[in-house]
C-alpha cells in the first residue's frame, strides 16, 4: 500500500468538505477549491477524516493513490491556512508595483512587464522589491510565482533578476582580460 495514499487527512474545524463521485469540493476561511480526484481513485468522509482508496493493484493505481491523497491534502490545508510564496528582486533599477489586477515590473528592459493577477491570488510588493504571492491553491500559487521569475531569472554573473526567498544562485567569475 501507499505510504503517502494510507495516510488519512484531517479536516480542521473550520473547514467544510463535500464529495459526489470523483469530485472534492472544499471551503474554508482562505477560500473555495474544487478538486477531481485521478481515475483508479475514491475517496470518502468518516467524521473529521478522509480516506484515499484505490480501485485495484495495478501500478498506475498505486500511483494515482499517493497523489489522489496528496491533492486532498493541498486542498483542505489551502482552504484552512493557504499558502505563499516569497520573490526577491535584485538589480539597480529593478522594481515591482501592483496596480489593479497587474503587476508592473520593471527588470531593466525597454519596456515594462505587465502581468495579469489571476482570480484566488493575492499579489503585495513591499519595498519595491520583495513580492509575496498568497492564495489557497498550491498549484496555483507556485505556477504565479515561477511564471514572474521567468521573466528575469537571476544570472550567475551579477545576480540581477527575480529570485525566490532564500535561493542561493552559484555565482561565475567573468571573463578575464590578459
Amino acid at each position: 500500500m501507499s505510504r503517502i495514499g494510507k495516510q488519512p487527512v484531517t479536516i480542521p474545524a473550520k473547514v467544510k468538505v463535500s464529495i459526489k463521485g470523483n469530485q472534492i469540493a472544499a471551503e474554508g476561511p482562505k477560500g473555495k477549491l474544487d478538486l477531481t480526484l485521478p481515475r483508479l481513485t475514491t475517496a470518502k468522509i468518516d467524521g473529521e477524516i478522509i480516506t484515499v482508496s484505490r480501485d485495484n493493484e495495478t501500478n498506475q493505481a498505486k500511483a494515482m493513490h499517493g497523489l489522489a491523497r496528496s491533492l486532498v491534502n493541498n486542498a483542505v490545508k489551502g482552504v484552512s491556512e493557504g499558502y505563499q510564496k516569497k520573490l526577491e528582486i535584485q538589480g539597480v533599477g529593478f522594481k515591482a508595483t501592483v496596480k489593479g489586477n497587474l503587476v508592473d515590473l520593471a527588470l531593466g528592459f525597454s519596456h515594462p512587464i505587465l502581468y495579469p493577477i489571476p482570480a484566488g491570488i493575492k499579489v503585495v510588493v513591499e519595498e519595491n522589491t520583495k513580492v509575496t504571492i498568497d492564495g489557497a491553491d498550491k498549484e496555483l500559487v507556485g505556477r504565479v510565482a515561477s511564471e514572474i521569475r521567468s521573466y528575469y531569472p537571476p544570472e550567475p554573473y551579477k545576480g540581477k533578476g527575480v529570485r525566490y526567498a532564500g535561493e542561493q544562485v552559484k555565482r561565475k567569475e567573468g571573463k578575464t582580460v590578459q
